[in-house]
């Protein structure tokens, strides 16, 4: 792996790379890096056999010309009318490769207000802080109007940028960061090989405050495994009520069969949580957020409840009743409605409650003998299609 490699190669023209957050889906994706810089953690699938490098800035500055290009043209083409699929047909009838994959860029933003830019891919501020604000400054030059530019960053990449330089890409238009922070755990991240520690999370964290970001700490239930789940949740909480993130994500732990993790699931190093165990580290986790203003969120297929979203702390109460609510259920309610979670029927217990949903789900149940004793494996097949 070589990290904070620069590729001196050729421009090859527009890139974009594999990954962004599910808030991203409207953003224009510009690529700065290429893959991670880290790319050990034993949970991830993402880049693994890939290297790592920074793109020359460059590069990047032209891309961004590119995708201006190709807005101005269509806009000219529209004069101040909508972009029919006839000007579309004109922009892209002589583009082929890089510069086609550059007019769908811009149609996909278009198609979604033009307000936000994502720059990827795993760690964008590992680059030399002077060379991103340049890539910042063009950015908002040519798309004076946009409201947000973000990032996925590692906390240990944020420890070691000087505070004023944060400040400078704020300030630049750098307004949110995404950290995959998992766990606050020590025991946790050490085992998952995360090359960060709850202090250098914390730190980093806020520090992203300070720097006057906004800050979205991702964290993965289930990522203790059976012996560390308490720990992971309560470590967690601690440590989020430390930092005041504006945001929480929760990403529930799935495993690929080709991470390093499923390796020690399947030959008995790692104790996975079944659903049921994952919703009680998720109440504990709950529970033990204080004092923070934080805004919690459920965005993702692989999570058990979509509807266990609010803000702190005045819509905690009832994110707490949504997942008791759950777990006061008899044995057979709580399999049908994990079965039709992941079968995509129920997004939370409102839906769970609707007799003709529940109906669905428990003929697909007597359909495909999904019972109590093999719920666990159905529902690990199932999950592993989502990633």
């Amino acid at each position: 792996m070589l990290e904070n490699k620069s590729d001196t190669s050729i421009y090859q023209g527009f890139e974009q790379g594999p990954i962004r957050p599910p808030s991203e889906a409207g953003s224009l994706l510009i690529r700065v890096t290429r893959n991670c810089p880290w790319n050990r953690c034993r949970f991830c699938p993402v880049y693994k056999g890939s290297r790592f490098s920074l793109r020359p800035v460059d590069h990047v500055l032209a891309d961004i010309d590119s995708v201006h290009a190709c807005l101005t043209a269509l806009q000219a083409d529209a004069s101040g009318g909508p972009v029919t699929r006839d000007m579309v047909t004109r922009a892209g009838k002589d583009l082929s490769g890089p510069e086609l994959d550059a007019l769908h860029a811009t149609l996909n933003w278009m198609a979604h207000g033009m307000e936000s830019v994502f720059l990827q891919d795993a760690n964008s501020l590992i680059m030399k802080p002077d060379d991103l604000i340049s890539v910042l400054r063009h950015i908002r030059d040519r798309f004076p109007w946009i409201s947000r530019i973000t990032s996925y960053a590692r906390s240990h990449t944020i420890k070691g940028i000087p505070d004023a330089k944060l400040r400078e890409m704020a300030e630049t238009g750098l307004n949110r960061i995404h950290v995959g922070m998992e766990s606050g755990c020590d025991e946790v991240l050490e085992r998952i090989r995360k090359g960060v520690t709850r202090g250098v999370h914390i730190m980093a964290g806020q520090k992203v405050k300070a720097a006057g970001m906004s800050l979205s700490e991702y964290v993965m239930p289930g990522l203790g495994g059976r012996d560390l789940s308490e720990a992971h949740a309560m470590d967690t909480a601690d440590a989020l009520n430390q930092i005041n993130p504006d945001y929480i994500r929760l990403r529930t732990l799935a495993l690929p069969a080709h991470t390093e993790l499923y390796q020690d699931w399947q030959e008995g190093r790692f104790e996975k949580c079944s659903g049921e165990e994952v919703a009680r580290e998720m109440l504990g986790f709950i529970m033990a957020l204080e004092g923070i203003s934080s805004t919690l969120t459920s965005d993702h297929v692989l999570n058990l409840f979509e509807s266990v979203n609010g803000r702190f702390p005045e819509d905690k109460p009832q994110m707490i009743a949504e997942i008791q609510s759950f777990l006061d259920l008899p044995e057979k309610d709580r399999m049908l409605y994990q079965a039709g979670r992941r079968m995509g029927v129920y997004r939370g217990m409102a839906d769970f409650r609707d007799l003709q949903r529940r109906g669905r789900v428990e003929e697909a149940c007597r359909r495909y003998g999904i019972r109590p004793d093999n719920l666990e494996e159905v529902l690990d097949d199932l999950m592993r299609r989502f990633i």
